[in-house]
């Protein structure tokens, strides 16, 4: 599944290839990934429009028209393919936006998981998902007294509730590894266990974690790969992720792997001591 990073590639290499393209004709061809439109309701309310902007929350891709803004959510499997409009549909591609240059931009997702959602200008986070988030960690307001309000009474594990969006916008599963590894804090500990220096290390930790995945264009994995040409390097950092059986890079301790809310998780259990 993108998260965060991957999400962030994505928006800044479409951002350099389809601002200013004048949307000349869609095609939708799975309709139920849209959400409070019909088909027809959708094409009427892009064609013909020009973007103007990408931007994004979260894992939230926000395509940004005259008076629209087109919120979109890969979910598992959902990525964006520019081509040709005179290549044939393939298979996979669900909406295909055709441009008055002869460029289209394609979303292809294989389980058909990923939704889009048009809003008014201005109201982005009235979208299904955007209206219940939480802060994502590159906001000011993300500090320890945010992440303390939010998890100090729950006695659930603190990697479960970093992968509450709710609590935490924009994180998943590897990345809630990687920034639990860099603060020594072993992912089933209770959050009502956690003590302020622990939170403020996964505050901090965060905007670290995510801000070296964005640079080497996110992780690109077997459950997760981009398009546009776009290959992670973020994999060959990983301290913790997918990395069972061999040794941290802290300490040689083999690496273990557990489960922990039902999700597949990494850690060292000498840095990271119950």
């Amino acid at each position: 599944m993108p998260e965060l990073p991957e999400v962030e590639t994505v928006r800044r290499t479409l951002k350099n290839v389809i601002i200013g393209k004048k949307i000349k004709q869609i095609n939708v061809f799975y309709d139920k990934m849209l959400l409070n439109e019909t088909r027809e309701s959708f094409k009427a309310k892009l064609q013909g429009k020009t973007i103007l902007n990408i931007s994004r929350y979260a894992k939230y891709l926000i395509f940004e028209f005259e008076d629209v803004s087109l919120v979109s959510h890969l979910r598992m499997e959902g990525k964006y393919f520019i081509s040709l409009s005179s290549i044939p549909y393939q298979k996979h591609e669900h909406i295909i936006f055709e441009f008055e240059d002869g460029w289209s931009l394609r979303y292809h997702d294989t389980r058909k998981f990923g939704t889009m959602e048009i809003v008014s200008k201005g109201s982005e986070f009235k979208a299904k998902g955007l209206d219940t988030i939480g802060l994502e960690p590159f906001e000011t307001e993300f500090t320890l007294t945010y992440l303390k309000d939010k998890t100090h009474r729950l006695s659930r594990s603190i990697k479960s509730a970093l992968l509450d969006q709710k609590i935490v916008a924009g994180l998943g599963n590897i990345y809630v590894d990687e920034i639990l590894f860099l603060s020594k804090i072993y992912p089933g500990k209770k959050c009502l266990e956690l003590t302020d220096n622990e939170i403020l290390l996964i505050v901090e930790n965060s905007t670290i974690v995510l801000d070296k995945a964005i640079k080497l264009g996110g992780t690109t994995i077997r459950s997760y790969t981009s398009s546009l040409g776009v290959t992670g390097r973020f994999q060959n950092d990983l301290c913790v992720h997918t990395l069972d059986g061999e040794p941290c890079k802290v300490c040689n301790t083999l690496i273990e792997k557990t489960k922990i809310g039902g999700r597949g998780t990494y850690y060292c259990p000498k840095c990271q001591r119950m």
